[in-house]
Order: C-alpha cells, then sequence, then structure tokens
C-alpha cells in the first residue's frame, strides 16, 4: 500500500506499507503528480512502516511515468524518509546524491519531530 497525502502547502506525505502493486503505483503516482502541480521549494516526508519490494508490475508503471515524474521532484527541496531499515536509510541517501537539487535524509521512524524540525530550518 502507498498512500499519497497533500499534508500543508508546500508538503507531501508519503506513506508505503507493505507490498506495492501496479494500481496502487498507478493512484499513488498519479496523485503525486496532482498534488504536487502548484508546489515550489516543497518539503516531503517519507513513511516506510512495513517495506517490501514492489511488485514488477509496479516498477512498470513507475518507470512508465519517469519523465513526468522527475519534473515533479524539481519541485521539491528536501525530502525527510522516516524507516528503521539501515540499508533504506542509505539508499535514501544515496539517491539524494543523484540531484543536485534535493537534499535527502534518513531518520528513524519514530523520529519525527526531528524530521520536522529538519524540514522547518529548511524551509
Amino acid at each position: 500500500m502507498i498512500e499519497v497525502i497533500h499534508n500543508t502547502g508546500n508538503r507531501i506525505d508519503i506513506l508505503i506499507n507493505g507490498k506495492v502493486h501496479s494500481h496502487d503505483m498507478k493512484l499513488a503516482l498519479d496523485t503525486l503528480i496532482e498534488e504536487s502541480e502548484n508546489i515550489e521549494n516543497g518539503v516531503m516526508v517519507y513513511r516506510i512502516v512495513d517495506f517490501k519490494f514492489p511488485s514488477l508490475a509496479a516498477m512498470a508503471v513507475e518507470f512508465s511515468r519517469m519523465p513526468k515524474l522527475l519534473r515533479v521532484m524539481k519541485k521539491f527541496t528536501h525530502i525527510a524518509v522516516l524507516t528503521d531499515k539501515k540499508w533504506l536509510k542509505k539508499a535514501s541517501e544515496l539517491e539524494g546524491k543523484l540531484f543536485p537539487y534535493l537534499e535527502i535524509k534518513a531518520f528513524d521512524f519514530n523520529d519525527i519531530e526531528e524530521a520536522e524540525m529538519w524540514l522547518e530550518a529548511a524551509a
């Protein structure tokens, strides 16, 4: 399951819990693209509860929307990733190095206050 929530003005929250299938991915990416339309200098919070690799069909949906997703990512400056998996923390921060305009920082899952303070300081 993946859920996209337009939290406040320039903030999007994404919750990932368990296996993501193609219909979940399509709905989430369409929502992300739509909700990000008027965002500038945005921030994002990813909460990864129980990560399972997405299905191949879900990954195909993501790849098919890659040009739009890359344009969406330029609307954001900071992403906080909340997870208890060390490898996901490292992978998310490594991903941030691929986008010079975007800073990604990983936090322990329960450190939402620390993550929100980091996002507020970045604004």
